[in-house]
Parts: structure tokens; C-alpha cells; sequence
């Protein structure tokens, strides 16, 4: 690839190249002209991905439990047990939930709840056990680092004997929540009692080692540095570099990245958030330093259909997935972003440009999906769905 870039930028004429960048390289492209790092991260894109397709999955989050005694201040999911609005889900309304991803060609569910004090292991592994049972089809991605790390403690047992339980029970891989910006001094003021950097890298790479699916995150918006942000990559960077060459290559499948939404947070007016300009900026960064992680996603939920769309360009190659419910991200953000139909992810990318692709989790494409019948066009008015009047579904 070739891409005109400043002569006063050596970091982003190395990156073109395809050189790996150190943390000092990757602070510096924060301070170039965003156009010159975006047509780079996109140069990157085109030549590690499918530069004709974009990926979604389909999917839903179920959230189990809104009780958590964490209590992060950019949270307005979370419950203590004593509010009236505190909930713990049985196993009879998650299949509910699961049967209505069924019946929409939905492959995989993302289950996280809050650090409920009250829940037994036997609740975590009766729920795996009667899903597999009972949505034999269905893909378990489920427990952040911090509730696992919350079980470790509270079950008296070894990180290892714990995975491999739940694995027994029937799980198949770990969410990437809690990662937000994995420089302890960030965490100390955003959420105190928040899982330290150390253990959620401890925890992912246990997972990885034992084949479980991971992925990797990043949230921006905290009030960090460029440094912090640069340190977050390189840290996630060196991970991978560790799954990939220990682990038989099974690393993160993938890396996902939004903006912080503080609307309805303690951190409302205290912490700065992130613009568009921002979140585009930091996902071509993450495209560039991110050499060993193929596979960016656009976050729809945090910055709107729009932004992700743009974001195609700006080194994303896949727009996340369905979710069916959103309750975290929406909550915190005052919106109402919190599902997507399959239908609008196809027009977001072929309006884009690109050929849309249903994937796995693991970013395996398992669908082609017919767009033309998708957004309702013949081959006689191919732009049908464009016009005045057009029948919605």
C-alpha cells in the first residue's frame, strides 16, 4: 500500500508500510490531521480484510441481573437489591428472551449482569446447563472479567477450577466488558472498586489458554491522555501477541470500541465524554497499532448509525452485531439505541459501499444474505427502497 502522508510524520509513513508502531509512535499520530491517519487505517483495512465486505452478527444481550455492588460512577444499568427496579431473571425469561433470537436466525447470546452477591454458582452453572438443553443452536458468550473475578472470590475457588466448571456447564467464551481504558490510575477515578487492569488481563488470558472466545475493548472518554490511550492499545497488542504464538493462535477474535456516555451517570459534567471526531480518530489509531487483531468493529449503540457508517471508512470492518436488547450503554447515554434489525445493518453497508455478511462470533462468515429482497428492490427499480413511500418493514 502507498499513502501520501506528512514528511514531518514518520510514525504514519512507517505505519503505511506496515510496521509495527511503539507506544510513543501511536501517541504521536493523536496529533496529526485525522484525514491523513484515516486514509492510512483504511489502506490497513483494505489489506487485512475483505476490502469488498462488511460483517454483523446476529445476536442478543441478555442482561440477568441489574444488581451489582460494584457500583462504577459511568454505570446507570446497576441496582442494589433494595430498589424496586432490581431484578434477577429465571431460567424460563432468559429461553423467553432466547426463543425470540431464534426465531430471527440469531446464533449467539452475550450474558452479562452485575456483581449480585446473591446468586450461588449453582445459579451460573444450572443457567449454562438448561440453555445448552434447552438452545442446543445457541452460542454462549457470557460473564465479564469481573464477574468472574467476583466468583473466584466468592466461590473459593482457583480461576482455573471456576472456568473449567463453567465450561463443563456449557460455556463458550468471555464478553470483553470491563476493559474500558486498562491504565489503573484511569480506573482508580472513573470506578475504584472496578477489577484492576492486572486481573482482567489475568482472567482474559486464561480464558484464551483454555480456548474460550474473548475479545478485546477499549472505551474512550474518561478524561485520559493520549498516553493512556496509547498504553491501553499497546497492552492488548501484547496480549494477543502472547494468545496467538502460546495459545494456538486463539487470541481476541476481535477488538470493539465506544464512547463513553455519561447522561445519566454520576460522571455526568465531570467527565468529558468523546465527540465523533474523537471516536473516529481513536478506531483508526486502534486499526494502525492493533497489527495482530484483524477484525475492528464500528459501534452503533454508542455514537448512532451514522458515525459507525462513517467509521467503515476510518478502519472498521464489521458492524457489530444485532443485540436485540441494550440496556448498559443506552441506559448510561439517555437514548434509546438499543436494537437493530438485520435489515437496517444491510442498508448502513451497502449504502456504504460494501457487501454485507453475516458472521459467527468468531468472525466467520456463515451467511450471505439476499440485500435485494432485504431492502425490498426488483431488478426492474434496483433503487426502489429509496423512493418517497416506500413500503417499510
Amino acid at each position: 500500500m502507498t499513502v501520501s502522508t506528512p514528511a514531518t510524520a514518520p510514525a504514519l509513513e512507517k505505519a503505511a508500510r506496515g510496521e509495527r508502531l511503539s507506544a510513543e509512535e501511536i501517541e504521536s499520530l493523536y496529533h496529526l490531521p485525522l484525514p491523513e491517519v484515516a486514509a492510512v487505517a483504511n489502506g490497513l483495512r483494505l489489506e487485512r480484510r475483505d476490502p469488498d465486505v462488511v460483517t454483523f452478527l446476529i445476536d442478543r444481550n441478555i442482561n440477568y441481573t441489574n444488581i451489582c455492588n460494584v457500583g462504577c460512577n459511568f454505570c446507570a444499568f446497576y441496582r442494589t437489591k433494595r430498589q424496586k427496579d432490581s431484578y434477577t431473571l429465571d431460567y424460563e425469561q432468559i429461553s423467553h428472551k432466547i426463543r425470540e433470537l431464534e426465531q430471527v436466525g440469531g446464533t449467539r447470546i452475550l450474558m452479562q449482569g452485575g456483581v449480585n452477591p446473591e446468586l450461588p454458582l449453582e445459579y451460573y452453572t444450572g443457567l449454562l446447563r438448561h440453555i445448552k438443553a434447552n438452545h442446543p443452536t445457541i452460542r454462549i458468550d457470557a460473564f465479564s472479567p469481573e464477574e468472574v473475578l467476583f466468583f473466584e472470590k466468592a466461590f473459593g475457588l482457583s480461576l482455573d477450577e471456576l472456568l473449567d466448571t463453567l465450561i463443563e456447564a456449557g460455556l463458550d467464551g468471555l464478553p470483553g466488558a470491563g476493559g474500558e481504558i486498562l491504565e489503573d490510575d484511569v480506573r482508580a477515578k472513573a470506578a475504584p472498586a472496578r477489577i484492576k487492569a492486572y486481573d482482567w488481563f489475568r482472567i482474559i488470558d486464561a480464558a484464551q489458554r483454555k480456548g474460550l472466545y474473548t475479545i478485546s475493548t477499549m472505551v474512550i472518554g474518561f478524561g485520559e491522555t493520549y498516553a493512556q490511550r496509547a498504553g491501553h492499545l499497546v497492552k492488548l497488542r501484547d496480549q494477543q501477541d502472547k494468545a496467538l504464538k502460546d495459545y494456538s493462535g486463539n487470541g481476541f477474535s476481535g477488538f470493539a470500541m465506544w464512547s463513553l456516555q455519561t447522561e445519566n451517570t454520576r460522571l455526568h459534567g465531570k467527565a468529558p465524554g468523546a465527540t465523533a471526531h474523537e471516536y473516529l480518530q481513536q478506531l483508526a489509531i486502534a486499526r494502525i497499532a492493533l497489527d495482530n487483531i484483524p477484525n475492528i468493529q464500528a459501534s452503533w449503540p454508542a455514537q448512532g448509525f451514522k458515525v459507525a457508517q462513517a467509521a467503515l471508512y476510518y478502519g472498521a470492518n464489521d458492524l457489530g452485531s444485532t443485540m436485540l436488547e441494550e440496556n448498559v450503554v443506552s441506559a448510561a447515554g439517555g437514548h434509546d439505541r438499543h436494537a437493530v434489525t438485520v435489515r437496517e445493518l444491510i442498508r448502513i453497508a451497502v449504502d456504504a459501499g460494501f457487501k454485507p455478511a453475516i458472521r459467527n462470533s468468531r468472525f466467520q462468515i456463515i451467511e450471505w444474505p439476499d440485500v435485494d429482497s432485504a431492502l425490498h428492490r426488483s431488478a426492474e427499480n434496483p433503487e426502489a427502497e429509496r423512493a418517497v413511500g416506500a413500503a417499510g418493514s
